[in-house]
């Protein structure tokens, strides 16, 4: 605090930017635990109201100092989505056996899936590495609370890292708990992930079993079979699909695509075309006008006019 003149924020900042280049350090923190001893309502004071990552990464420690074990982990998973290549889980507290026994297991589904919130890649090997200490409380906190949900998101961590057979250990372990649709369409991603189609459509199919009138499995089946070339397929699950997601856009947009692709529809194009802007302007929804464009037959008029709203 003298170092910044009494300034309380200018100090977490400080702190926060030590932490920062070393997380591992003790001596940060140490100053934290003295302000927030010292200081505990004015520590809460100025952390309120900002989503800074000096904010939100004191945050974290803060709310592990005042047990509060869930919003802490959170908050770290918020942090390492901004910058994954930090090794932000190194941090002392984080392997604390105060945080690891009491932390749950659906506040640890939702960090790991926060850090995914920014799209960094995470499956080189450095932040493979930085991540490392996440991989070691998911496997403490699910052999002490296992919890299908949570644990289906945490295969989805783990497919993003690129550790695919992890991800698949994963499934297995929540199915133990109990079976859910969640998990099956995690398992499908990652037999797609691999290129394994067969697979993957296997587990939709187990899936649609367990929730037949969930529209959005049958977008996402539509859509493999779309990859696989299978356009007749792709048409009929997403014909399925409108039964019970009469009104969906993206999934009356593949319908058309697929459609168009398939026959060389001329009305499925124009279709499409009136949906498309309709749609997020996306990676998916260019995807569907290329598919659909491809179809034999089509005017090129309308092939045009469909390109321009990629």
């Amino acid at each position: 605090m003298a170092h910044c003149g009494g300034d309380l924020r200018a100090a977490v900042r400080f702190v926060a930017g030590a932490i920062a280049a070393a997380p591992e350090a003790q001596e940060p923190y140490a100053v934290l635990g003295e302000i927030w001893d010292d200081q505990h309502s004015a520590l809460t004071a100025a952390l309120a109201g900002s989503n800074s990552l000096p904010t939100v990464l004191t945050t974290a420690y803060v709310s592990f100092l005042a047990a509060d074990m869930d919003n802490a982990v959170m908050a770290l998973g918020s942090v390492t989505g901004v910058q994954p290549s930090v090794a932000w889980a190194r941090a002392p507290w984080f392997s604390d056996p105060r945080f690891t026994d009491q932390v749950g297991s659906e506040a640890l589904a939702e960090a790991v899936m926060r850090t995914m919130d920014y799209g960094h890649a995470l499956d080189t090997l450095a932040v493979q590495d930085a991540l490392m200490p996440w991989r070691v409380l998911i496997a403490k906190v699910c052999d002490r609370a296992p919890a299908a949900e949570p644990m289906a998101k945490m295969a989805i961590f783990l497919r993003t890292c690129g550790l695919t057979d992890e991800s698949f250990d994963m499934c297995n372990r929540a199915d133990c708990v109990e079976p859910i649709m969640l998990t099956e369409v995690v398992r499908a991603a990652t037999w797609r992930r691999i290129g394994q189609p067969r697979q993957a459509a296997a587990a939709f199919q187990r899936a649609l079993a367990m929730e037949p009138d969930n529209w959005s499995l049958y977008l996402d089946l539509a859509d493999l079979q779309a990859e696989e070339g299978d356009f007749a397929g792709a048409v009929q699950s997403a014909v399925e699909g409108l039964k019970h997601g009469p009104n969906e856009i993206t999934l009356r947009a593949a319908e058309t695509a697929y459609r168009a692709r398939h026959t060389g529809d001329t009305r499925a194009l124009e279709a499409l075309i009136s949906l498309a802007p309709q749609m997020p302007n996306s990676p998916y929804r260019a995807v569907l006008i290329d598919h659909a464009c491809a179809g034999e037959g089509l005017s090129p008029e309308l092939v045009a006019q469909a390109l321009r709203l990629r």
